[in-house]
Formats: structure tokens, C-alpha cells, sequence
């Protein structure tokens, strides 16, 4: 049977407090990129709804790309080994890329991609997370969870769930 919404256990973050949370971090990003025109990398598929809400809210000329690693598969645990399932289509030499990510666990992922961005002759890498879970990773980051699964806001188990507009967590049960 599939999941549903009769699966969420609380809604941790509504959609009016994302809302509120995303203009914030449109802002301070913005400011941080003062005459500049950086290239906006949505790490896809989870980040994709945060992506185009703080691209939306931003003034400053940008490029936009798109990369997809793996870590995780269909399961809800990561396994530590990241793959690389789509990688940019721009050149970043010289140019300060901002990376968009859903959420950070532990970190590996972003500094992955954060080393080989630099590899590639990014001019600076800023690192946008919508969640963290407390690590230093990154430079801006909208809320902080704890190691609950959460879903929602394109966020998912196992491509579920990701088009609900609030963050939430799942009743254990439908965790397999």
C-alpha cells in the first residue's frame, strides 16, 4: 500500500515558517553576493523546491545548473558512498558558486561536492542547506533537526512525500 499523509507522525516546520525562513536566507545570501553573479547549483532532487523559492527571492543576476548524487538509494539510512548520477553543464573556473542542499547529516556530501568545485577552479563555494542537523558544514542553513526522518518540502522516503509544502516526521511504522 502506498504512504500517505495518514503516515505523518508532527509537522515540524509549516509552510508559513518556511516561507518566512526562506526570504531571511534570500537576504543574507544576497548581501553576501555583492556584485557578483554566481552560479546557483540546486543538489538534486531534494533540494529542488528550496532552490527555486530562494532563487525566486533573490535581485541578483544568476546562473542556475544542476547535479545529482546518490548516498542514500531507497533507503533511510546513507551508506557513506557518494555517486555521481548528474553533474553541472556550466564551467565554474573563476566563478563563486553557491551549492543548494536539502539537508546535511553529516556533511561528507557537501564537502565532496565543495572539493570538487574548488578542483574545478570555482572562484568560492558558499553552502546553502534548508536543514542541518548541527554539523559545520555549512554557511548558511535554514532550520536545525534532529536525526528524526523528516520528509516534506522535497524531502523523501523513498520518492514519497516530497510535495508536501511543511517539513514533517514520519510514524516509525511506515519506516521500513
Amino acid at each position: 500500500m502506498p504512504l500517505g499523509t495518514q503516515d505523518i507522525e508532527t509537522i515540524l516546520f509549516p509552510e508559513a515558517e518556511i516561507t518566512q525562513r526562506v526570504n531571511e536566507l534570500a537576504e543574507e545570501l544576497q548581501s553576501r553576493l555583492e556584485g557578483e553573479r554566481p552560479i546557483m547549483v540546486c543538489v538534486l532532487k531534494g533540494a529542488v523546491f528550496f532552490f527555486a523559492d530562494l532563487c525566486r527571492r533573490m535581485t541578483c543576476p544568476m546562473d542556475l545548473d544542476f547535479l545529482q548524487v546518490s548516498s542514500y538509494g531507497m533507503s533511510s539510512t546513507s551508506s557513506g558512498e557518494i555517486r555521481m548520477k548528474k553533474d553541472l553543464e556550466r564551467n565554474v573556473a573563476g566563478r563563486t558558486v553557491v551549492l543548494v542542499e536539502d539537508i546535511v547529516d553529516s556533511g561528507l556530501t557537501l564537502r565532496y561536492l565543495g572539493q570538487l568545485l574548488t578542483q574545478r577552479g570555482a572562484k568560492r563555494v558558499l553552502t546553502v542547506a534548508f536543514l542541518d542537523r548541527g554539523t559545520p558544514a555549512t554557511d548558511l542553513k535554514g532550520f536545525s533537526v534532529d536525526n528524526s526522518f523528516v520528509v516534506g518540502y522535497g524531502l523523501d522516503y523513498a520518492e514519497e512525500f516530497r510535495n508536501l509544502p511543511y517539513i514533517a516526521t514520519l510514524k516509525t511504522a511506515a519506516i521500513q
